[in-house]
């Protein structure tokens, strides 16, 4: 048995996990019987659709709201795509140009067996499961041949709004130790209900999440990287609306690190609880598969609340993401849980509050790459 540092009682913490894996089951339960309009545009991205229509909307979102306009997007995009696919023997790329034309109606083709959309629809979600599986791979190799910086991680911001400004930034941040870059989203992105396209120079308090800003980035950090001799990981955000879209680009090219918490979306953000919830679980299906580590959003509870009064619902939650994380199949190694604690300066025993927090919760999540938010009431 376990004997804690700080008086735990781990059948009471067991206790808790029960009680939190019958919440996630239930969620669980709901999520299963639904998609949304952004897994579908996951599934989309993920066999090679991508690019923008004439307005600079999203293929993506042109293919899925011709369907969702047609009352059918509950048959799944890809059912629809698989069948026009055989009736025109276009690509899918090609059938959601044609569709942004006004040129082609999705639902006019005759249906297909289950059989023969699974066996045309198999070649390309292989080939995304491929790429995704190499990065992870490619990520692999470079820290067996590279090395990594000591643990803990040291994980610096850049934000700047100009992707280009951020890869400046974030080369001279790695040169001096950082072993994490995380790239601040702009304000509001996480209310888009799109990925805006192409490399991003105009943000306000951080930069585009987009697929190019993506890779320009993960570029610049494996030259950095081969240059001071050590694997420097990507951290974006793939919260808000958009949640599983930014996942599977971010899968697609090589991020390590997103913060991937819808909690964040519903109380921050007064995003729809049930539709951030399903996206929730397709995004940490594919950040599980992309051996990509999570970091949860329990830091935001305290910045609107007593850290000392309200410290449990850290915990409390750190327990249901946990669950629900490994419904998803994302295992503990990636789970970076929370146990933000803001200081004040003017409390008694601030500081090993804090401690005794942070040696709980190691405690309790021995696996987890234990996410520090430092302290800000200073």
């Amino acid at each position: 048995m376990q004997k804690s540092k700080v008086g735990i009682d781990f059948s009471k913490v067991e206790y808790a996990r029960s009680i939190a894996g019958e919440i996630a089951g239930n969620v669980q339960t709901f999520v299963e019987q639904y998609t949304t309009v952004a897994v579908e545009r996951t599934l989309c991205r993920l066999i090679g659709i991508d690019g923008v229509d004439g307005n600079a909307v999203p293929l993506p979102n042109v293919l899925v709201d011709h369907l969702k306009d047609r009352n059918v997007l509950g048959h799944g995009a890809l059912f629809f795509l698989a069948n026009g696919m055989v009736a025109t023997g276009k690509t899918p790329q090609e059938i959601a140009e044609s569709i942004a034309l006004g040129e082609t109606d999705l639902t006019s083709y005759p249906f297909c067996s289950s059989q023969v959309v699974a066996d045309m629809l198999a070649p390309l979600i292989t080939a995304g499961m491929q790429k995704i599986a190499d990065n992870r791979k490619r990520r692999e190799n470079y820290i067996n041949t590279l090395g990594e910086g000591p643990k803990p991680y040291l994980y610096v911001i850049v934000a700047t709004g100009n992707i280009y400004e951020d890869v400046i930034q974030a080369q001279a941040a790695a040169r001096q130790g950082a072993d994490i870059i995380a790239v601040i989203r702009t304000t509001g992105q996480s209310l888009l209900d799109y990925v805006p396209f192409g490399a991003t120079t105009e943000g306000f308090g951080g930069t585009f999440a987009t697929q190019e800003n993506f890779r320009i980035m993960r570029k610049a950090l494996d030259e950095v990287g081969e240059e001071v001799g050590r694997y420097i990981r990507l951290c974006n955000y793939c919260s808000g609306l958009c949640m599983p879209e930014i996942a599977v680009m971010g899968a697609l090219e090589g991020l390590d690190v997103m913060l991937n918490d819808a909690l964040y979306g519903i109380l921050f953000r007064d995003i729809n609880m049930q539709r951030t919830l399903v996206d929730q679980y397709m995004s940490r299906v594919i950040n599980g598969f992309a051996g990509v580590i999570i970091n949860t959003g329990e830091d935001n509870y305290l910045t609107t609340a007593d850290a000392v009064e309200e410290a449990h619902t850290v915990l409390a939650s750190d327990l249901i993401n946990e669950q629900l994380a490994l419904t998803a199949g994302l295992p503990a190694e990636q789970m970076g849980l929370g146990h933000a604690f803001e200081m004040d300066p003017m409390l008694e025993n601030g500081f090993l509050f804090e401690l005794a927090q942070a040696q709980m919760t190691r405690e309790i999540f021995p696996k987890a790459p234990l996410k520090y938010m430092p302290p800000t009431k200073f």
